[in-house]
């Protein structure tokens, strides 16, 4: 019994130690595995030491040949190698010390923090230093940024010009582009008075506006722009008063025509005379400012419109009343600059509406329209673009004379552009030319050198404007021909252009209409069943071999009758009356034979009068003819009686 139970026993223990192997705790109780990190650290450390001096010699050898300085380099290089190495072997030797001093001791876990602080001064320099003479500039990233370097610094490479998509405006010039801030849509207008809203999100590939209008009915368009806001549009034309649309072009706000009868200008609501441009105020979005040809430059309120806000009469240096031709505010929008007909440019503080801040009497020839003036993005230089063929750039805090100019840049038109780069380093103008006698071109100046660094053959028609988004670093040109081109590039640029090229056009639906219901009765009687629908195309084949079918009618006549045919009269009156008169062959010679043609059809088969009077009327008698009646007639035509 005592041996079937041991035997019982030691079977029970067995299952047990079975199930804690399975279980994965039969080895609890046994001594853990240590290891010494020391002696691994060490081993690794004089296994790199080596492979580093071996590449260092290797490398000494090929570098032996250059120059004296690359040898003092390698002196100063090589006493760090050392020192680093030292440091390196005085730090391992502490290590050896420290482990023999703690060799009793089991290590288990990992490296303590006291070692992790020593090693975190050398982790700048991952692998071993690197040998004389050899910089680090000559790796391939650093070629990347230097090429990248290199682009940043030239600005032409940032012009957007690889691409271009064309807009067809119209057949006229396109005298005024907008775009909104956002970049989602463009306005053009032209001297066939059109305005036409162009949607970069919602065309595609056919490039049709959605909407076109006519708001100043038959006057040409002189400028078109958006609000800092992008919700309403400045329309300026020809006529004295501006108009104010929306972002889908109806009406807002139109301003007040002014009293032409009234000698100063200041007293009257509004301008009396033709508008040559307007812009909206770069801070407050319900501000706007307008300049006529009755010599003033007005700014509006969106919220008022019987009234203009503020009057700026420029004058000439005898005190008379100039015209101005284009205006613009400051950035800040803090002052008001005008360019005038007597080639002098005004600037006004914006509150301040009686005397001049800034002002240059001999800017452009006088007589010349000055065409466009714009600030630059830091507010201090102003370019602007004469009727005299010139493009200028002034520093307003040193006014007399001009920094730059350039010469020959044809202008034939009172609006031709200029404006500045997104990045403030180039100023971009176009230039004129008149019927096939070559292509106008838009023209880059560097801003400090004002050296033309780039050009772009536009078309065979004159630049009239450009606008360079900085949003979307796309550039919209407007020509003389009725074109508005967008130049991008698909890196540089962002949305804008990028987002109708890739849509296809829209296939044309067409209608499809059937000529009958047709059932399909396949197991109906045959008296019941219906003929099967055929194809159109089939019987019109069929029919173009009918003669009655195909054949052509024939056109109406024109002029006199031909072939048989009488010609058809007018339908007139006049040709009515034309008509029965010249059909009418009777011979209305002898009255009484002319009355007596149809009493014997009266008599035989009366219808009319005499059925109704048969009771009461009187038989009817008629004299007879008399000898003398017919001696009368025998006699000669000058004896008769003239009646």
């Amino acid at each position: 019994m005592e041996a079937k139970k041991l035997n019982e026993e030691s079977g029970k223990m067995s299952a047990d130690g079975d199930i804690g192997s399975v279980m994965g705790f039969s080895g609890f109780g046994k001594k853990a595995r240590t290891f010494d990190l020391d002696a691994i650290f060490e081993q690794t450390r004089r296994t790199a030491i080596e492979r580093s001096q071996h590449v260092l010699e290797e490398r000494q050898k090929e570098v032996e040949m250059e120059e004296e300085g690359g040898e003092s380099s390698r002196s100063v290089a090589t006493s760090d190698s050392r020192q680093r190495n030292h440091s390196a072997a005085s730090r391992s030797e502490q290590r050896e010390s420290d482990g023999d001093s703690g060799s009793d001791l089991e290590l288990v876990g990992p490296q303590r923090e006291d070692d992790d602080d020593d090693d975190d001064d050398d982790e700048g320099l991952v692998g071993p230093p690197l040998p004389p003479g050899y910089s680090a500039a000559h790796s391939d990233d650093d070629d990347e940024e230097e090429e990248t370097q290199d682009d940043d610094d030239n600005p032409v490479k940032k012009i957007p010009d690889t691409h271009e998509i064309t807009l067809q405006h119209g057949t006229k010039t396109v005298s005024a582009l907008g775009l909104d801030p956002s970049g989602a849509r463009l306005v053009s207008g032209g001297y066939d008075y059109d305005v036409r809203f162009w949607d970069f999100a919602g065309m595609d590939q056919a490039l049709q506006a959605f909407r076109t209008l006519q708001p100043c009915e038959c006057h040409q368009i002189k400028s078109l722009q958006y609000s800092i806001t992008g919700d309403i549009l400045l329309v300026v034309s020809g006529n004295a008063q501006a108009k104010v649309l929306d972002r889908d072009g109806f009406s807002v706000m139109e301003c007040i025509k002014g009293d032409q009868y009234i000698v100063d200008m200041a007293n009257t609501k509004g301008h009396t005379a033709m508008l040559n441009c307007g812009c909206w105020h770069p801070k407050i979005k319900e501000e706007f400012m307008t300049c006529s040809n009755d010599g003033t430059v007005r700014t509006w309120d969106l919220n008022s419109e019987k009234k203009h806000k503020s009057v700026f009469k420029p004058r000439s240096a005898q005190g008379k009343k100039v015209t101005p031709t284009c205006c613009t505010y400051s950035r800040d929008g803090k002052l008001i600059a005008a360019g005038c007909q007597d080639g002098t440019i005004q600037i006004w503080d914006r509150n301040l509406s009686v005397h001049t801040k800034f002002l240059c009497r001999q800017a452009h020839t006088p007589g010349s329209d000055t065409s466009c003036l714009t600030f630059s993005y830091d507010g201090v230089t102003l370019a602007s673009r004469g009727g005299d063929d010139t493009l200028k750039i002034w520093d307003i805090r040193n006014f007399r004379k001009p920094i730059n100019e350039a010469h020959r840049l044809t202008n034939y038109f009172s609006m031709t552009d200029c404006c500045f780069s997104p990045d403030d380093k180039l100023v971009v103008t176009g230039t004129s030319v008149k019927r096939d006698e070559g292509n106008g071109k838009l023209v880059f100046f560097d801003r400090i050198s004002f050296q033309k660094v780039y050009e772009i053959d536009v078309t065979n028609a004159s630049v009239v404007r450009c606008l360079w988004h900085p949003k979307l670093n796309q550039i919209m040109v407007g020509t003389g021909n009725g074109l508005a081109k967008v130049y991008y590039d698909p890196v540089k640029s962002h949305r804008g252009a990028k987002l109708c090229v890739v849509k296809s056009k829209r296939k044309e639906k067409h209608a499809e209409m059937l000529t009958q219901d047709y059932i399909m009765t396949p197991h109906a009687l045959p008296m019941f069943r219906e003929a099967r629908q055929r194809s159109t195309r089939k019987q019109l084949e069929k029919d173009r071999l009918d003669p009655k079918k195909s054949h052509k009618p024939e056109p109406p006549v024109s002029g006199p009758g031909r072939g048989g045919r009488v010609a058809a009269h007018g339908g007139t009156l006049s040709s009515f009356i034309v008509k029965n008169i010249a059909l009418d062959k009777t011979d209305d010679s002898n009255p009484r034979e002319a009355i007596l043609r149809h009493a014997k059809d009266a008599a035989e088969n009366p219808y009319w009068v005499a059925p109704a009077y048969k009771q009461t009327q009187p038989e009817p008698v008629f004299a007879e003819e008399s000898e003398e009646d017919e001696d009368e007639d025998k006699e000669p035509e000058w004896k008769k009686r003239k009646i």
